[in-house]
């Protein structure tokens, strides 16, 4: 993302990413109440943001993480809105995009290690760490559920980078091919 101005293609991508997001994380997932408050969410809604992150950087990749959030409880909201999860959303765009430019090696094993501190960091400890405190459900409770989603989306979400960097050509930022 070009650190002056947002060119139009950039500003397109991002309201691309931002709306993919919706739809994969309120649309197109399982979504789980605990009590008042959605507890557990099975989809790969989290994908767009930490992929704006890696493809165009992670200022996008936390605008696209936040927006996302913003919007997607403005549509489809569940329980209050608490900004600890546009936090924990812009986070999850901007961590991995940092971890995958300062990593070295193989495309896939940068991925790899990109998306593994993001889900680890926010998804499995974070979130339920932030439930817990704001709505008293139980952090060993929400835990298990997040390690296996991590171990599912983290080489799905690297797979998936990776194809995406190699074979479309809209995204100029880093190459992996």
């Amino acid at each position: 993302m070009n650190e002056q101005r947002l060119t139009t293609r950039e500003l397109v991508l991002l309201a691309l990413f931002v709306s993919l997001n919706i739809v994969l994380a309120r649309v197109a997932s399982i979504r789980i109440a605990i009590g008042p408050v959605e507890g557990i969410r099975l989809g790969f809604g989290t994908f767009p943001v930490f992929f704006a992150g890696v493809s165009m950087g992670p200022l996008a990749g936390a605008i696209v993480g936040a927006l996302g959030d913003l919007l997607g409880y403005w549509i489809n909201p569940m329980g209050p809105y608490m900004p600890h999860f546009t936090f924990a959303a812009a986070l999850s765009g901007f961590l991995p995009a940092v971890v995958f430019r300062m990593a070295s090696g193989r495309c896939f094993w940068r991925l790899f290690l990109a998306v593994a501190s993001g889900q680890i960091l926010v998804s499995t400890l974070l979130v339920p760490w932030f439930l817990q405190n704001l709505f008293g459900l139980p952090f060993a409770a929400l835990f298990p559920g997040r390690v296996i989603a991590a171990m599912i989306h983290i080489p799905l979400y690297a797979a998936g980078a990776d194809i995406l960097l190699r074979r479309v050509r809209l995204f100029p930022a880093p190459r992996c091919g």
